[in-house]
């Protein structure tokens, strides 16, 4: 099974120097891999109606994935580059296309593209997409992203995509993956007829059924199921035990990836208690702290 880090990006600051020890420590360490999340805006969520229901609002930096990746690209060697996961319907494809291609190119084909639908409007409205249809523009997108990397001159008119006998130039040597992050029926169906994984942002235990839905649709789109990735994560705060029961129980369940997740925010809506990381050091310490544990 990879092991993996999710990047604390709402706590860690902005700090160069802490970032860079951060990546650094985790690839040092043997992490296989690090993940991490995309907001373009955060929202105040007081007096919306509809309510805004995701875990962040406008209190909780983020920084930018594709930017940070590139940077973090150059400062390391081995470690693979994931979304976790990338807004795609509110951005503009052939731009994503291009700009996970040139990333790709640059580190070496270290980047897996996790892919998602989001929840905030507000997000949506500010970028100029609408939110309605989301997931139907998410499953063109994939298609255009795919034509774009493959194909030597594309002429897609779809739905929502008119390219008219364009490519893009440079195209990644080999196929960049895309898993899908997934908490409902819908993105674990789309995830097993075009994805190459999912990623799951839930205890081991609470995801039987969600595995087996994903291995149903993988057989019935006749498509290998050893070939197909499932990824969780585990929280730091719950401690060693839990730690070491989650990798057992999600290796029984089939998992591939299990990433480190050490953060505070949004815990109180999954029902976790918060871990005082003493600053921005401690999020780098908790790194070595948790893969002495599981390896």
């Amino acid at each position: 099974m990879k092991i993996g880090a999710t990047f604390p990006t709402t706590e860690i600051g902005d700090d160069p120097a802490i970032i860079r020890d951060w990546i650094q420590t985790a690839e040092g360490l043997g992490y296989d891999y690090v993940l991490t999340y995309d907001h373009v805006l955060g929202a105040e969520h007081a007096g919306r109606e509809p309510k805004l229901t995701g875990p962040y609002t406008e209190e909780h930096p983020f920084h930018e994935p594709f930017v940070l990746y590139a940077w973090m690209a150059g400062i390391t060697q081995r470690i693979e580059l994931c979304t976790g996961i990338i807004i795609l319907p509110q951005r503009q494809t052939a731009l994503v296309a291009k700009q996970a291609a040139e990333l790709a190119i640059l580190s070496g084909d270290r980047v897996r593209l996790g892919l998602g639908t989001g929840w905030s409007p507000i997000e949506y409205e500010a970028l100029g997409v609408p939110y309605e249809r989301r997931g139907k523009r998410l499953d063109e997108q994939v298609e255009v992203l795919r034509a774009l990397w493959t194909e030597e001159l594309v002429d897609f008119d779809g739905e929502y995509h008119r390219i008219d006998r364009a490519n893009l130039l440079p195209r990644p040597k080999q196929p960049i993956p895309l898993w899908f992050g997934a908490m409902s029926k819908v993105a674990v169906e789309r995830a097993a007829r075009v994805g190459d994984g999912l990623i799951f942002a839930a205890p081991p235990a609470m995801l039987k059924n969600m595995v087996g839905r994903a291995r149903d649709g993988l057989e019935a789109n006749g498509r290998d199921a050893s070939a197909f990735g499932l990824e969780t994560n585990v929280d730091f705060g719950q401690g060693e035990a839990v730690w070491s029961d989650s990798l057992a129980e999600w290796a029984e369940l089939g998992g591939t990836h299990l990433s480190l997740r050490a953060m505070n925010t949004g815990n109180d809506r999954m029902g976790l208690g918060t871990h005082d990381y003493g600053g921005p050091r401690g999020y780098i310490d908790a790194l070595e702290t948790f893969m002495k544990a599981v390896r």
